[in-house]
């Protein structure tokens, strides 16, 4: 019904279109003041309930398309703590379906992010999300799924950790691990401000996997990572920790256990295995203070 709703608003959009131009052309308007614009239908009338467990590929940019943040996450969907939410985009959508939204970017900072504004977006500005819906499980779904396969990779953590120790003899790293673990080398020092809760950073990185083969690099898209430090779905927890103890300007290496990485069930585009030490060469490129 809801998708039948969403069609029927395109379709007087276009109709009224020459009386009341949108301000986003080709976008409708929902009653809650959120601006959509469906790319794709999905394989299912079921849409996004509180509560579900939803895998998507999604991405933040400004409204001249550029991109702040994208990746694919898995994550739990909540009831809409305000009208423009990113849970009230997604409760808009069923498993395969692709859309594009428009809202405040004020209330996503300010009360989702609970961080202030980055620099390249006033407080008056919109932002875009732009979600491709993989898939969508209810809670005892996901759990059941979590817990069949959690049984059957449990004997890998041993051989992660013997695999992760032949590599630190064979390297020759002689740091000692940090109370969650992880491996900080220092190959570069940095000479400008260390990196504070709130602050923006940029930074460049490339991640391979301990056989040395890469799987991640922002050097070859020529494109370094922007985010603000300390909130949430920006980074992995171990290079979050990492990064927050580096100041601007150093070069430095990153050697995470699974446990601070992509943990006991992988990257969600399957590209990380389960139970996988990787190593990150991460460069911090520059810190803006929070204003």
């Amino acid at each position: 019904m809801k998708k039948l709703h969403l069609m029927l608003a395109a379709a007087l959009l276009v109709l009224f279109s020459c009386s009341k131009p949108s301000p986003y052309p080709g976008y409708s308007k929902t009653s809650n003041g959120i601006y959509y614009r469906l790319h794709a239908f999905g394989s299912s009338e079921r849409e996004v309930q509180p509560g579900d467990y939803i895998t998507a590929d999604i991405s933040y940019h400004t409204l001249e398309d550029s991109t702040f943040f994208e990746g694919r996450r898995t994550l739990q969907v909540t009831e809409p703590a305000y009208e423009t939410s990113v849970d009230a985009c997604f409760m808009m959508l069923s498993k395969g379906e692709k859309a594009s939204f428009i809202i405040p970017a004020a209330p996503f900072f300010q009360q989702t992010l609970e961080t202030s504004m980055p620099d390249f977006l006033a407080s008056n500005d919109s932002m875009k999300l732009t979600v491709d819906l993989h898939e969508v499980q209810n809670e005892k779904e996901f759990r059941h799924e979590k817990e069949a396969f959690l049984n059957w990779i449990d004997d890998f953590g041993e051989y992660e950790k013997v695999l992760l120790q032949q590599f630190l003899e064979r390297k020759r790293v002689d740091a000692r691990p940090t109370p969650s673990g992880l491996y900080h080398v220092v190959l570069e020092e940095g000479s400008g401000p260390a990196v504070q809760q709130g602050d923006t950073v940029v930074v460049h990185y490339e991640g391979k996997f301990l056989n040395g083969k890469f799987f991640d690099s922002t050097k070859q898209r020529k494109q370094p990572f922007e985010f603000v430090y300390g909130t949430e779905w920006q980074v992995i927890e171990g290079m979050e920790e990492v990064i927050g103890q580096m100041k601007e300007g150093e070069k430095a290496l990153a050697i995470l256990p699974s446990d601070v990485a992509f943990g006991k069930s992988g990257s969600s585009t399957g590209i990380i295995p389960p139970y996988t030490s990787v190593v990150y060469e991460v460069t911090l490129v520059d810190v803006r203070e929070k204003s």
